[in-house]
Order: structure tokens, then C-alpha cells, then sequence
């Protein structure tokens, strides 16, 4: 399973982030992101990430554009989060704490001496 970069090992049981949040973040990364590397990146089926695709667009959170036979995402940054937990937070504000930028997660994995 470790071929692909960044995809980690199944888990089981409860996690802190929601499957949509996860999609979304790989959205955020690469907006041209086809669906079957969304659901291996997020290990879910590629039918379970055309519905939360759909949720997210229904929601008013994200839309694409056609081009050709791929689609280009866009993420509607300042879009409230659904939650009333969440009232006032944006949608940037989460893929700020999901998305890392590649120097980042480079210096993550190499610790300090």
C-alpha cells in the first residue's frame, strides 16, 4: 500500500475529520484531482466520493467546470462551515489546518536532531 505518495493504511473506527473534510482538502491540493485518486487518497470508493461531491456542490461549498473528459474544481473559500459548533468559520480557515504545502509536510517527516 505505500506506492502511492501520501495515501496512508486503512484505519477503522471513529477519527476526528469527516470524510467530506477530506475530500474537500484533496480538492484543495490539486482542483484537477480525478474522482478514483480522490477515493484512493482518501480510501473510499469512487461512488462514495461522487456523493460527497455532490453533497459539497449541493451545498454551495464547490463546483466544476467540464474540460474535455476531466473536471477542474473550485472551492468557495468563505463558504460558513454547516455545523452550529462551526458557526463563523470559513471554509479557509479549515483547509488551513488540512492542507500543508509540500515544504511543509517534507519538514514534518524529518525530525530534528
Amino acid at each position: 500500500m505505500g506506492d502511492m505518495p501520501g495515501v496512508v493504511e486503512s484505519h477503522t473506527g471513529w477519527t476526528f475529520i469527516t470524510n467530506h473534510a477530506r475530500v474537500l482538502a484533496t480538492i484543495a491540493e490539486d482542483p484537477s484531482v480525478r474522482i478514483r485518486d480522490i477515493a484512493a487518497r482518501c480510501r473510499l470508493t469512487e461512488r462514495a466520493v461522487q456523493r460527497i461531491i455532490a453533497d459539497l456542490e449541493q451545498g454551495g461549498y464547490l463546483s466544476h467546470t467540464r474540460e474535455g473528459r476531466a473536471n477542474t474544481y473550485r472551492i468557495e473559500p468563505d463558504r460558513v462551515l454547516r455545523h452550529p459548533a462551526e458557526a463563523g468559520l470559513s471554509v479557509a480557515s479549515l483547509l488551513t489546518l488540512l492542507v500543508q504545502d509540500e515544504t511543509d509536510r517534507g519538514r514534518d517527516r524529518v525530525k530534528a536532531p
